[in-house]
């Protein structure tokens, strides 16, 4: 079985420079990376991962916390994150929190016990004292995926929220469209609330009542959103376009329009949030709001990998704005 010596003696380097490639080290000519890389490739060399963690107090680790991992949205964040971690010869440890906050804290409590060198973590529901306590005792780096955080002491990826509802709201206005329906994302999260305030602003601002029997509080699925409008129909509402939150509730909407025997957009406008690849392949195509997931995905990813490796950087707050995508679903009030 092939040693660390043996490796040196093949790349012609120390068994200091072996270390600081094994263990991600930036401070090495990336010319001479590779020549370790295809020493250690060629003579079979697997590190000790164990003795390395302990030693050093690392593990070439970086932890990501989804809430779940059944729709495209953290599908996405998952393959962005493990393709930008490959580059750098970093190994991911994927948790599931169950979307709750027992179990956000339950799978950090696990990252810190696997010696992740840095966590990302795509919170709901833990606070920011909490947030900030965590990374204190652990001395491990939190970077907060989809919070809009006031805090110095962390760093976060988000969605500029308030931007991507207005966004949505304003076609439906600028079609002429009055009486919108609104199916949210679950209240209890600050994108469903902010979301909701983006409606209720911009139908104040074109001086619009807001009817609040035409608000259904969702839980962000297409048969939620294929509920609500049966619901909303059952009892009579009027209404002319649907704002729904997410994509997968407009789905849901679209098919309970249709079974009804109402047409979309000719008789009712949907509009949706997040671009999901069914959008584009439903019928009529999804008029949505498309997010630049997998850019905030990479950006958080290699700034998790700087921290890991020990590249300072002051906590920041990044924010990133959506783009509208107009299809089929969408139709001005005839």
């Amino acid at each position: 079985m092939a040693t660390i010596i043996d490796v040196c003696k093949a790349a012609g380097v120390s068994k200091a420079t072996v270390s600081r490639v094994i263990n991600g080290s930036p401070h090495v000519k990336e010319i001479t990376r590779i020549r370790v890389l295809d020493a250690m490739k060629s003579l079979g060399y697997q590190p000790n991962v164990l003795a390395q963690a302990l030693a050093t107090n690392t593990s070439n680790t970086i932890g990501l916390i989804l809430p779940h991992f059944d729709s495209y949205y953290f599908g996405s964040i998952l393959k962005q994150t493990a393709q930008t971690l490959q580059k750098s010869q970093k190994k991911l440890f994927v948790m599931e929190s169950h979307n709750s906050e027992a179990g956000e804290i339950e799978a950090l409590n696990t990252l810190a016990l696997q010696r992740c060198d840095a966590i990302m973590i795509y919170s709901r529901y833990l606070s920011e004292p909490q947030l900030i306590q965590y990374q204190e005792q652990t001395q491990r780096p939190l970077i907060v995926l989809n919070r809009s955080l006031s805090t110095q002491q962390l760093v976060s990826f988000s969605f500029d929220q308030y931007q991507l509802g207005s966004l949505a709201i304003e076609h439906l206005l600028k079609l002429g469209h009055r009486n919108i329906a609104c199916l949210t994302t679950p209240l209890n999260h600050q994108t469903g609330q902010i979301r909701l305030q983006a409606y209720r602003d911009h139908l104040a601002k074109n001086n619009i009542p807001v009817n609040e029997a035409l608000i259904i509080e969702g839980k962000s699925t297409h048969i939620w959103g294929y509920t609500a409008v049966m619901q909303l129909l059952d009892q009579g509402q009027t209404f002319s376009a649907i704002f729904s939150c997410n994509d997968d509730m407009a789905l849901g909407a679209i098919r309970a329009l249709y079974e009804r025997g109402l047409t979309v957009p000719q008789d009712i406008s949907v509009m949706g949030i997040d671009n999901e690849p069914a959008a584009f392949y439903s019928i009529p195509s999804l008029s949505t709001v498309s997010l630049p997931i997998e850019q905030l995905t990479i950006d958080a990813t290699n700034l998790a990998i700087d921290m890991a490796n020990k590249i300072t950087t002051p906590p920041q707050h990044f924010e990133y704005s959506g783009s509208l995508e107009l299809r089929e679903s969408t139709h001005p009030l005839s």
